[in-house]
């Protein structure tokens, strides 16, 4: 799923959304980017848990006649908590993001479902996991040809289509139904509220950075926020950090620097480039700001590394505690690589399209050495690999963004954007109130995705907060849609 594969460091985060790193070139492409707790999906779900394929249609957009061509769409039922169709009980649509569907079922969606007796639907977006046009990966992925049917609007359509569909088999037109994402399918969630709001009554957008685009937010802010994440826990810490990358461009330069840089952090693989170093740690700070969720707190963790290492430490030496206090006990090396720009990925083709979040920040504006966003290069690198160009401002022409407040408070009703604003990405979210039912609802302290994690005992208090809030919001949508539906 990543364009690099950082497992190890996934492991660790131990992320349910896990969604989202990283916005620059070792990822290539940016935007919203999902990190998972395993490599592998789930093949083993529990047996409540039931797997269907959908025939979904391939473009529906288009009528020539290869738009009639259709692929097997996959989607997960779980009819444990619901209460019926007779009932009018509801329905929580969870909109699968760019991983394969099975990752998702374990999250605070099963707590709705609880509560509300609401029947679970996950749904896959296409091309991730087994809902593979052309019948495999290797045949989707072959040019931009194959690959040009993969966009947000499509897949907004295909859960149209699939809860529809849904509905019509259980004889369930009356249940109402929630949309339910995080991170990028977050972002799917609000969209798929605002275009089929017939087939669903609201929707909860867990740190969904839909504002990301267009230059509506400042291109440096994601990093901002990953370093005051970084200085709000330790101001020596955040110092170190910053002064490290000239230190290791110093080092470098010296006979065999390659070779101390390599012994100094311990890779598992000898260093290539001082390109490859910075990038690994750029990856390690921005991944702990993101999901510097309890219990764990990995800034908290590299800091108390980095502020902890011996009397007289260099400074490479006290970045290397960090890594090293950071993993303890997990990993043996630091796994840098060098990432071959060859393969592609379904992310790498959204984000050359139309999920372009220009991200970047300039000299002494961050605790990183300077990397402006620069459109030349990534349309470069986009026709290097797919043969095609970007379109930067398609996402704020599709779905809105601009003037945010006066349109959707005109418009739009019942999405919930919740976010932690230790997460990078809340940065690009909507954090004021739209209106009484389009809201925001934040805590300071939590991170990427947290409040979807799974209820677990130790949670925060705060934590908590925002979850009984959202449960509150969405508990008053169901009752206006059965006070409306009682006087038809």
């Amino acid at each position: 799923m990543a364009p690099f594969h950082l497992w190890l460091t996934l492991l660790l985060l131990g992320s349910v959304c896990a969604s989202a790193v990283h916005p620059r070139k070792l990822k290539r492409f940016g935007g919203v980017r999902r990190f998972t707790a395993t490599s592998e999906p789930s093949s083993d779900l529990p047996p409540e848990y039931e797997i269907h394929y959908y025939t979904q249609t391939l473009d529906h957009f288009n009528y020539y006649p290869d738009s009639y061509a259709t692929f097997q769409h996959r989607y997960i039922l779980n009819y444990k908590y619901w209460g019926g169709a007779n009932t009018s009980s509801p329905i929580f649509v969870y909109t699968g993001e760019e991983v394969d569907v099975t990752y998702d079922v374990e999250t605070f969606i099963i707590d709705l479902a609880a509560r509300f007796k609401g029947l679970l639907l996950y749904i896959e977006h296409r091309y991730y996991g087994e809902s593979m046009p052309f019948g495999s990966e290797e045949q989707a992925f072959q040019n931009a040809s194959t690959l040009g049917y993969l966009s947000s609007e499509q897949a907004l359509a295909d859960y149209a289509q699939v809860i529809v569909d849904v509905k019509k088999n259980l004889s369930a037109e009356n249940c109402p139904a929630i949309a339910v994402g995080a991170s990028y399918g977050g972002m799917l969630a609000s969209w798929f509220r605002l275009k089929y709001p017939h087939i669903v009554i609201g929707a909860l957008a867990s740190s969904s950075p839909i504002l990301y685009f267009d230059d509506i937010t400042p291109q440096n802010g994601y990093h901002v926020v990953v370093s005051k994440d970084f200085r709000d826990t330790s101001e020596s810490c955040y110092n170190t950090i910053k002064q490290s990358w000239s230190e290791i461009d110093r080092i470098a330069a010296e006979p065999n620097g390659l070779t101390t840089l390599s012994n100094k952090f311990n890779v598992c693989s000898p260093l290539n480039t001082t390109q490859e170093l910075k990038d690994y740690l750029e990856i390690m700070y921005i991944s702990a700001a993101q999901y510097d969720n309890p219990p764990n707190y990995p800034v908290e963790s590299t800091c108390s590394g980095i502020d902890g290492a011996p009397e007289g430490t260099d400074i490479l030496g006290r970045i290397a505690a960090g890594l090293a206090n950071r993993f303890r006990g997990f990993v043996s090396c630091n796994n840098v690589f060098t990432f071959e720009i060859s393969n592609k990925s379904a992310w790498d083709w959204q984000t050359c399209t139309q999920i372009v979040m220009p991200i970047g920040y300039g000299y002494n504006e961050t605790m990183f050495q300077s990397e402006p966003f620069d459109i030349k290069n990534y349309t470069k690198d986009c026709l290097d690999v797919f043969g095609i160009v970007p379109r930067p401002h398609w996402m704020t022409t599709e779905f809105g963004g601009h003037d945010i407040k006066t349109v959707l408070g005109k418009f739009a009703s019942n999405i919930i954007f919740s976010n932690g604003l230790r997460d990078p990405y809340s940065i690009g979210g909507v954090l004021e109130d739209i209106s009484d039912s389009v809201v925001a609802v934040y805590t300071e302290h939590g991170a990427h995705c947290l409040d979807i994690y799974p209820p677990a005992p130790d949670d925060p208090v705060w934590l908590i907060a925002q979850r009984v809030k959202e449960i509150k919001i969405i508990s008053a949508w169901i009752a206006e849609y059965y006070a409306k539906l009682a006087t038809k």
